[in-house]
């Protein structure tokens, strides 16, 4: 086994937006590998594919040394053990956060005795800032100017085109 300490940060990031990457740059010096896993679940219906988000993920933390983007589907425990990862990284931007992410961290950790949670506060800028949000308020017609990143807010202008052909038709 290697003596790397290696984190792995899961998620849907489904786009990835900057209270995202204000964890994975907090990490960095904490862990000699963080790995970004996005989480295959077409349960959520995405906007973007898991080949896309990894794409969009790895042009961001591009210039970020130690850092890789990895996709993975089924239980993350498994993907983990895989990678030789020991540490899971999750953000937590409130309360409401915390019971979930608890029960995540108890049910990780049953599974694999080994695997630790460490949970990280975003940056107080982006502690209301979800995946979910970012969609909802851009396909509604908000500004998201300075809270994804520009290629990110991209990529949204791309998918709300097609749509827009779509509805056309």
């Amino acid at each position: 086994m290697s003596n790397k300490r290696i984190a792995v940060y899961p998620g849907s990031f489904d786009p990835i937006h900057n209270g995202h990457l204000d964890i994975v740059e907090r990490c960095l010096p904490i862990f000699d590998e963080l790995v970004v896993g996005v989480l295959g679940n077409e349960a959520k219906r995405p906007v973007f594919s898991v080949a896309e988000r990894v794409e969009m993920i790895r042009e961001e933390v591009a210039g970020l040394s130690g850092c890789k983007v990895e996709s993975f589907s089924g239980l993350l425990v498994d993907f983990m053990e895989e990678i030789g990862a020991r540490t899971i990284i999750r953000g937590l931007r409130a309360i409401s956060d915390f019971e979930y992410e608890f029960q995540m961290a108890l049910m990780n950790r049953r599974l694999n005795p080994d695997i630790e949670t460490v949970f990280f506060a975003p940056r107080e800028e982006y502690s209301y800032l979800s995946s979910r949000l970012v969609k909802e308020v851009y396909f509604l017609g908000g500004n998201l100017e300075g809270l994804v990143p520009g290629r990110v807010l991209a990529r949204l202008a791309e998918v709300k085109d097609e749509r827009k052909v779509g509805e056309a038709e």
